[in-house]
């Protein structure tokens, strides 16, 4: 039986087209006028249609810095795409910017961060960063769409899926998760870009497997999009994927489309999956959301599977999901996409599973409900129509009145979204505090180049737009790169910082868990903390802090209310060694040591490494090297002519032949390539070379994992340009048979 629509004839094929522009155009103008500021207040109204929504000009498209959360220091990575990586030929690569340095894009997204530099080049850097957060949602009325007519529903069910679906975006009782709008606001956005993609990728493959389809690249190419985007994502995804291998095509489309998208994205996925198991990462041991019912009692964080927005939604998402099965409709990957991420939740937390934060599990599931109770609505209303002699007009009115149960239920709960857009995207210049914030990086910007350290203070930093608004220095002032920056997982250095963050702070963050964070202020240790990373200035943002800092004989040199920048005591980017290295061959990892030989700040000569040369000592146990890291007949030396760059650092020593510590975050690309042996992995997390001649070059350089990575990717697209020659020469043969 043919799929019910408002008819068969072409008049009704016309009114079920116009349907679904309704149906997906909608949600998709609502979600761009929210996204673009136009929505500046959403309230309900006792009258039809209960809702009255204020107007406003489209901030989206003001020329300022957004701000918000951790959107506002996102901000940073496409400047450090546009003018550090891809000047010198890549996308993932090495910056100075943040945690003394981190490998940039290594660990996190590319393809939003590509997009906001290629829009930059006709519309303005600020505009082109709103235009990358807000691309995901946008599209997802329309991936919505997509996959409901890839699982073979009709226009009109596939209208009500999307609508329905579309309405997820809305939910406001969560905000760090992903694929809302609030999330997308909290710095989320490239979820929302990964989400819909990853929509059309399973769409895609539904419907080559049904219809038998021969290969096409295009099921790869958007997964290696909805890889590039997010990672949690793509794992969901290709989970919800897995019962298409049951099908009689469906492990040669599979496979394909796997081998592709692995293939395309491997200049970029081989080096996390090998740098991550490598630990050059930092577990931050997030804390697992666990509930089932309930709420936790941290602000803002829903511990449920089931918030009370979502219980109707889930309650007719039920209905949809039971009637399509019955129905035997194609939806096991659409049920595997729902029911999977919510099992993961709940299990993740008792396999000890950390490094996933299984709370990013749970918009799956909540889309999965929506989308089921449009199906739900869909399936209803084209059933009901039947009943009656004029079905187009029956329809058309079930329809509207049915696409106003999840546009109520979703949009009446709209409260913070419009206020958030408007604090976001007016961007660090609209806020009270700017001229102050201004004034303290230009200030900044005069001062000798320099790292800086900064006090954590939500209340503080928050009024600016952003608790993190310091983590821009280097946006503003290109020799200020902070020790703080927005990736917490990217870097080994992440742990160090935030112990000194506590020594620093009045509020601080705290953020790792299992660390052994200072109760209180601690000058004395922050001192010697911040000079083994070779740190110029701290800014206090409190009182309390700045009178801590002058306690602690610090000489301020700038003063910006509420800011005071003081001088640090003069320290080296590179020290020589005055005891002999040891390397550390125990059976603990190499990291919770150092943390360890962290904690003694008395003992900072004693040079740990998780490497070295072979009459180097070697010990087991940490306290060994006080016995083995004996004093050296010829330690210690001068070091001048010290240049740092992103992918440089090169300086002048008169101690040849004694080990130097350089103050630059370790990661293995980073080679002596003139003057020396190394580098080695050492305590805390920066490296330690040898120099065999007075001038030491260190250059940060592709290696094998890289250029392993770069061929995979060179062969994918040589397969699709394959595919494209193929392709184009059968339409050739085809014509010149017409013709014949």
């Amino acid at each position: 039986m043919l799929p019910p629509e408002f008819s068969e004839d072409a008049e009704g094929e016309r009114s079920s087209k116009i349907f679904v522009l309704v149906a997906v155009g909608v949600p998709t103008l609502i979600l761009l006028g929210l996204m673009s500021g136009v929505v500046r207040d959403v309230g309900l109204d006792g009258a039809f249609p209960f809702l009255h929504v204020d107007f406003n000009l489209p901030s989206l498209l003001f020329a300022n810095t957004p701000t918000g959360g951790d959107m506002g220091a996102h901000v940073l990575l496409p400047q450090i795409l546009r003018d550090e990586l891809l000047p010198s030929g890549r996308i993932i690569g090495w910056s100075t910017a943040w945690y003394a340095g981190f490998p940039a894009m290594y660990f996190y997204f590319p393809l939003p961060a590509l997009f906001t530099v290629l829009a930059d080049v006709v519309v303005p850097y600020g505009v082109a960063f709103k235009l990358s957060a807000i691309v995901g949602l946008v599209l997802l009325p329309t991936a919505l769409y997509f996959l409901a007519r890839g699982l073979s529903f009709s226009r009109v069910v596939s209208g009500f899926a999307a609508f329905g679906g579309s309405m997820f975006a809305f939910m406001e009782s969560f905000a760090i998760y992903g694929g809302n709008v609030k999330s997308t606001l909290a710095g989320e956005f490239s979820f929302s870009w990964s989400l819909a993609l990853s929509l059309f990728y399973l769409g895609t493959v539904v419907r080559s497997t049904r219809e038998n389809r021969p290969f096409s690249p295009l099921a790869g190419v958007l997964l290696a999009l909805t890889a590039l985007s997010h990672i949690v994502t793509t794992i969901v995804i290709v989970i919800a994927s897995l019962p298409l291998l049951l099908r009689r095509n469906g492990i040669r489309t599979l496979l394909s489309s796997w081998g592709l998208g692995l293939g395309l994205t491997a200049f970029w996925a081989i080096p996390l999956v090998v740098r991550g198991f490598q630990g050059l990462t930092t577990d931050m041991g997030w804390f697992p959301v666990q509930g089932l019912l309930g709420e936790t009692t941290s602000p803002g964080i829903v511990a449920t599977p089931f918030p009370d927005e979502f219980m109707p939604i889930a309650a007719l998402g039920l209905v949809g999901m039971v009637w399509s099965l019955i129905r035997r409709e194609d939806v096991a990957t659409l049920v595997a996409m729902t029911l999977a991420p919510f099992f993961l939740y709940l299990f993740l937390p008792h396999w000890g599973i950390t490094r996933l934060y299984n709370g990013r599990l749970l918009p799956f599931w909540y889309l999965g409900g929506f989308i089921f109770a449009g199906i739900a609505l869909g399936l209803a209303v084209t059933s009901l129509s039947r009943v009656y002699p004029q079905r187009r007009q029956a329809l058309v009115a079930m329809s509207a009145l049915a696409l106003l149960v999840p546009a109520n239920v979703a949009l009446f709960g709209v409260r913070d979204a419009p206020g958030w857009v408007a604090w976001n995207f007016t961007g660090y210049e609209d806020k009270s505090g700017y001229p102050q914030y201004e004034d303290l990086m230009r200030s900044v910007d005069g001062l000798e180049a320099g790292r800086i350290m900064w006090e954590h203070n939500n209340d503080v930093h928050n009024q600016y737009g952003t608790p993190m608004a310091l983590m821009l220095f280097p946006y503003w002032s290109e020799d200020h790169p902070t020790m703080e920056g927005v990736f917490f997982e990217s870097s080994i250095t992440t742990p160090f910082h935030f112990i000194n963050q506590s020594e620093v702070s009045k509020s601080p963050s705290n953020p790792v868990r299992g660390l052994k964070y200072s109760a209180g202020m601690n000058f004395e240790r922050a001192v010697a903390h911040l000079a083994l990373f070779d740190v110029e200035y701290y800014v206090s943002a409190t009182p309390e802090a700045t009178d801590a800092a002058r306690e602690a004989g610090l000489e301020s040199v700038v003063t910006v209310d509420p800011w005071t920048v003081f001088e640090l005591a003069d320290s080296e980017f590179v020290d020589v060694a005055t005891r002999q290295p040891v390397v550390y061959e125990g059976d603990e990892v190499f990291g919770d040591v150092a943390l360890e030989w962290y904690d003694d700040i008395r003992s900072f000569d004693y040079w740990v490494t998780s490497d070295g040369p072979q009459e180097w000592p070697r010990i087991d146990e940490l306290d060994e090297r006080f016995d083995l890291g004996t004093r050296l007949a010829n330690g210690g030396g001068t070091v001048t002519d010290v240049v740092v760059e992103n992918d440089l650092i090169s300086f002048t020593t008169d101690a040849v032949g004694v080990p130097h510590l350089v103050k630059m975050s370790y990661f293995p690309n980073w080679t002596v390539t003139e003057g020396g042996e190394g580098p080695y992995p050492a305590a805390p997390s920066l490296m330690v070379v040898i120099p065999t001649e007075e001038h030491v070059v260190l250059q940060f350089r592709r290696t094998s994992v890289e250029t392993v990575g770069n061929l995979l990717t060179l062969a994918g697209l040589v397969v699709i340009g394959g595919w494209a020659w193929q392709r184009k020469q059968r339409r050739k043969e085809d014509e010149q048979v017409v013709l014949r």
